[in-house]
């Protein structure tokens, strides 16, 4: 896991995905967009999926935020895919 200085670029409305490890057995899910800080117009963005009780924070576009991402890979049927969670989201705005 890294933590980054970001800005939000933009954030989907939460959905609802099946899971099996969630009560009720479904899990909010919503992706947020994110532009490292001090990069300029070419910064780093990162796509992230963030789940449960984080999906449900609202970030505003342009708000800096202190990020804490997990980067993984994972396989399906021979085809490999990066995934990027974000496990804490905190504004630094007052």
């Amino acid at each position: 896991m890294q933590t980054f200085i970001c800005r939000v670029v933009s954030q989907s409305d939460v959905t609802y995905v099946a899971s099996q490890k969630a009560e009720g057995g479904q899990l909010a899910k919503c992706v947020i967009r994110l532009k490292e800080f001090g990069g300029g117009k070419f910064g780093d963005e990162y796509v992230c999926a963030m789940f449960s009780n984080l999906a449900q924070c609202r970030f505003a576009e342009g708000s800096l935020v202190a990020a804490s991402l997990r980067f993984q890979v994972h396989e399906v049927n021979g085809a490999m895919y990066q995934e990027i969670v974000a496990n804490d989201v905190v504004s630094l705005n007052k």
